[in-house]
């Protein structure tokens, strides 16, 4: 699935733009159900352990709790914790200041995984309580993540009713 990923997401851009705006049109309830089923599918097929690639290209938006919590784990005050590893980028969103993230090991896993970011926990936002919420996404994210484009490849495929 990853290969597949990298062989193909450049090719499909465009027509994951497409279906993005005519999910648009879908959002509600009858969408978040078809998508929830796509990305239990899915992601009963990809491990994200495989890949990460969010945490090697994407840095996460951190808001006050996350830094704080993140702080408090590592035993750093949060000014110091700030100083270390945040941002502001240029949308003005306060962000982890490198990538890939300070917090990835090498075997892919998340050092930090039980106090990580809302935006990590929440990621690649294609689950059923978030698939509508965040439509104007997926486009953008199945650059960034095998899950999201077969996501939208699945989606493609079995049509929307």
């Amino acid at each position: 699935m990853i290969e597949d990923w990298k062989n193909n997401r450049k090719m499909a851009k465009k027509a994951h733009q497409k279906l993005v705006q005519r999910l648009k049109k879908r959002k509600g309830k009858k969408l978040d159900e078809q998508a929830e089923a796509v990305h239990e599918a899915v992601f009963s097929e990809l491990n994200c352990l495989d890949c990460a690639n969010c945490c090697k290209s994407i840095p996460p938006i951190l808001n006050r709790t996350d830094i704080k919590r993140i702080a408090k784990h590592l035993g750093m005050k949060i000014s110091a914790f700030e100083t270390v590893y945040v941002r502001q980028d240029e949308d003005g969103d306060t962000v982890m200041n490198s990538s890939p993230c300070p917090f990835l090991e090498t075997d892919n896993s998340c050092n930090i995984y039980d106090y990580r970011p809302k935006a990590c926990r929440q990621y690649p936002h294609t689950d059923e309580l978030s698939f509508s919420q965040n439509i104007r996404l997926h486009a953008t994210n199945a650059q960034y993540c095998p899950a999201v484009f077969h996501i939208l490849e699945r989606l493609a495929v079995v049509g929307l009713k």
